[in-house]
């Protein structure tokens, strides 16, 4: 099995929320270790003969070496061919540990939201919070039907929705979004922050949305 599902295969089944974890890399040739070393620079191993110890965190901080991080570069040592064998050597749980762990996956998130609103609701400003920096970039390509804003966090993204009047992407399309983030495993939470319900808009498709002085 290559590196970079093994390493799917360990996140999987770590505790929830995991807050770090200590993973063991052994080569399957020893030989490999220098030029391993070098592709396994960013994630800032330590080395003893043929194997490798990494420490990595679930969400990205300043000097430590985050889940999405390592995963790209157990990418890199597939690609070029260099094989081995990942251990779990130690976890540490979470803090937030209900919270975090009920969140799910994204599409499932978005469908619990949208049925939890009246059924009247016209439109809304949804906010999903990206579990890692990572994520941002390729989130926003895959998010890019719902014209996503970076707002309301440091990793966070904003984009409104109507169903029957107002601005927004179509609340099936948000949802195969969503699903396409499941489908890369870029995690996240959703929160609703504005709905409109029973809305009879005259000679407009409906309001605009000012948060922190500024129009969504």
């Amino acid at each position: 099995m290559r590196l970079a599902e093994q390493w799917q295969e360990l996140q999987a089944g770590l505790p929830r929320p995991w807050e770090s974890a200590s993973v063991d890399l052994g080569l399957s040739d020893p030989d490999d270790a220098v030029r391993a070393a070098l592709l396994l620079g960013p994630a800032a191993p330590s080395r003893r003969d043929g194997s490798f110890r990494l420490h990595v965190t679930r969400t990205s901080r300043p000097g430590a070496t985050s889940a999405a991080l390592l995963g790209r570069v157990l990418e890199r040592l597939d690609r070029e061919g260099l094989g081995g064998r990942l251990a779990l050597a130690g976890a540490e749980e979470g803090r937030d540990g209900g919270e975090l762990g009920a969140a799910g996956p994204a599409a499932a998130q978005w469908v619990d939201a949208i049925g939890a609103l009246p059924q009247d609701w016209s439109h809304l400003v949804a906010q999903f919070d990206l579990d890692s920096s990572d994520y941002i970039e390729r989130a926003a390509l895959l998010m890019v039907q719902t014209n996503p804003r970076l707002s309301g966090g440091p990793y966070s993204f904003r984009f409104r929705c109507a169903r029957r009047y107002g601005y927004g992407v179509a609340p099936g399309m948000a949802r195969r979004c969503f699903e396409r983030l499941d489908g890369e495993r870029i995690t996240g939470r959703l929160k609703i922050v504005h709905v409109v319900s029973d809305a009879h808009p005259v000679a407009t498709q409906g309001p605009v949305f000012r948060i922190a002085g500024g129009a969504v």
